[in-house]
């Protein structure tokens, strides 16, 4: 999705309303109950929270020009991974082995084999349609982000296709672009 982001791909910026603000805080906060303590110093009500529209339907939320969440189509907020990486515990993890590695950094789709793998790792509580954190077989910081196309009992017991679609990863547009100018 952010594989060759950059901000030419910016069609607009938008500051919200303090209504539109808080109806985005809430639901970032009933997404993502870890980051409760820590979401005034994230989205501080004083600052302008601004949604950055971009092609594909996609949508940035930015604050103090740097991209903390995105989502797609109305759907789910989902942080980035910078955010990510400051609060690893705020969203549910499913790791890939080794082999999947080169794989989900270029881009691709998290396969089913390569999450049910000796060196991938399933949260059964996952359910369908939720944004995870896809992490890797030894490495300490997630390595994407990735919105579930079926549950992990599902992906455990069909063990074949797409499980997971790759949503941002490590060194794409998104992960480039530090900052919005």
């Amino acid at each position: 999705m952010f594989k060759k982001f950059s901000s030419e791909e910016l069609s607009a910026q938008n500051q919200v309303k303090a209504s539109v603000q808080r109806k985005i805080r809430q639901s970032i906060a009933e997404e993502y109950p870890g980051l409760e303590p820590v979401l005034d110093d994230l989205l501080p009500k004083k600052s302008p929270l601004i949604i950055a529209k971009c092609q594909n339907h996609l949508n940035l939320v930015v604050v103090n020009n740097v991209p903390l969440f995105f989502n797609v189509r109305d759907g789910p907020y989902m942080p980035t991974l910078r955010l990510l990486h400051q609060y690893p515990n705020i969203m549910k993890k499913l790791q890939v082995d080794r082999g999947a590695i080169k794989f989900v950094l270029a881009g691709a789709n998290i396969m089913c084999p390569g999450l049910t793998s000796p060196g991938g790792a399933l949260d059964d509580g996952v359910a369908e349609e939720t944004p995870v954190a896809i992490m890797a077989e030894g490495k300490q910081h997630a390595l994407a982000i990735g919105f579930t196309k079926m549950s992990a009992k599902d992906i455990r017991a069909i063990n074949k296709g797409i499980g997971v679609d790759n949503m941002h990863y490590l060194n794409d547009g998104l992960w480039k672009m530090e900052r919005l100018d």
